[in-house]
């Protein structure tokens, strides 16, 4: 395990531009076993934690160590499954949030929040119901029923295999660029805040952008998170997210309403957003010496650069689901790793900025997807090879590929002194003392 992990925490430190030497301060440890996934889900989990945790003791100047615990990692990541209200589980999917079967394939629809359902249901022209949803999709096939409530302000992910996820442009575009992009937009100078809190101003929703910015509230920072007055958070989302933060209705396209957000947006230190790419431009956003962290589903580039997206819809498109599956049913992760794993990472790299920003200046610039985050979690993480395991050797019984053994120390033999020979042939002697010995 210590390797593997270690592997993937050098890997993100270094995109993160930390200083390698400090890796050694992070101690893995707990039970094993957890998250289990034919993807290295655990690994990415460890190594999301790890590396927020080494960016916060060296923001703060403290000599670590950075404890990774597995239980309380694994716990976490499933925190939306673990919560209760007044002892009442919470409601994570909707009931027309789900796979469904099309004509020539499979769908995933998202429509947990009000708008997204309607928006689902015109599209398709059917009634509030898992039956006649049902009905509608299977006439349709995948990628038609995508178009269509894409097209409709919904989201709806036709199942796709790997192969035709890294053939497909978004795709491309993902596998072309960096986990994560930081950025430096200017000269200005570096901040001095003095005694008071660090100040995040929080415009994100469902899970990522909220565990991200809960980290921040963790480790101290003053976190106001806003919403629009007429689209609140889900209750449940607030309930396992929301904690540590302060929460505000404002209208953004009312006069007084930008005003006020102008003014918090001044004397913030943080910017973290996570709704889709181009839904905020219309605001001025940039403030001297501000770090903006820039949260998406599928990133800001390619051709569904605009689109909408979830953690469960990511994990369709990308071939995640088909990888996760069995019998010609798409699966899922044991959790919203996407989701959890990159809300990790942000607050890890908005914590790396935040160092960089005090000692040098200038304005920063983070950008994460979580279709990033699944192609690393797919194609980036070390993952167990029985190859590095195995050799071969020349004998009576022609070429054989064998394990090696797993007993090992420092001395010991590098393998058998000799192959298997045919069965019998040996005399019923012992060997020539001369000859090799255990």
């Amino acid at each position: 395990m210590e390797s593997t992990v270690r592997s993937g925490t050098e890997a993100l430190w270094a995109v993160l531009g930390g200083d390698p030497a400090l890796v050694d301060r992070v101690e893995f440890g707990g039970v094993s076993g957890l998250l289990p996934a034919r993807l290295p889900v655990m690994d990415l989990a460890r190594a999301t934690v790890a590396v927020c945790g080494l960016a916060a003791v060296e923001r703060a100047g403290l000599p670590g160590p950075v404890r990774v615990d597995d239980g309380a990692v694994a716990t976490a990541f499933v925190s939306e499954r673990h919560l209760r209200v007044d002892g009442r589980a919470p409601v994570n999917f909707a009931p027309l949030s789900r796979f469904w079967r099309a004509s020539d394939g499979w769908v995933r629809t998202h429509a947990n929040y009000p708008h997204h359902k309607a928006a689902l249901l015109a599209a398709l022209g059917a009634a509030d119901s898992v039956d006649a949803v049902a009905e509608a999709i299977g006439g349709r096939t995948a990628v038609g029923t995508e178009t269509a409530v894409y097209a409709a302000g919904g989201l709806a992910v036709a199942l796709r295999t790997p192969g035709e996820w890294a053939a497909h442009e978004q795709g491309r575009a993902v596998a072309a660029r960096p986990l994560l992009t930081r950025e430096r937009l200017d000269g200005a100078a570096p901040r001095r805040r003095a005694d008071r809190p660090l100040r995040v101003l929080d415009l994100t929703r469902v899970i990522a952008g909220p565990v991200a910015t809960r980290t921040l509230a963790l480790l101290g920072a003053d976190v106001l998170r806003i919403d629009p007055p007429r689209s609140p958070e889900l209750p449940d989302q607030h309930a396992d997210t929301g904690v540590g933060k302060r929460t505000a209705a404002l209208d953004l396209d009312s006069p007084s309403g930008r005003r006020a957000f102008g003014e918090l947006l001044d004397a913030a230190d943080v910017l973290v957003t996570g709704y889709r790419p181009g839904a905020l431009d219309r605001f001025d956003l940039h403030r001297p010496g501000l770090v903006t962290a820039r949260l998406s589903a599928w990133g800001d580039y390619g051709p569904w650069g605009e689109r909408r997206g979830f953690d469960s819809l990511v994990q369709v498109a990308t071939g995640i689901a088909v990888t996760e599956g069995t019998a010609g049913e798409p699966g899922a992760l044991p959790a919203q790793a996407l989701d959890h794993g990159s809300g990790y990472l942000l607050a890890a790299a908005v914590l790396r900025s935040l160092t960089e920003q005090e000692r040098e200046g200038g304005s920063r610039l983070v950008r994460l997807a979580l279709a990033q985050t699944g192609h690393w979690l797919a194609h980036g993480l070390p993952r167990y090879d029985p190859g590095r395991h195995l050799a071969e050797s020349e004998g009576p019984l022609g070429r054989l590929r064998h394990a090696v053994s797993p007993v090992a120390y420092e001395g010991g033999p590098a393998g058998w002194s000799r192959p298997p020979g045919v069965a019998g042939a040996d005399a019923p002697v012992w060997a020539d003392p001369a000859g090799p010995t255990a």
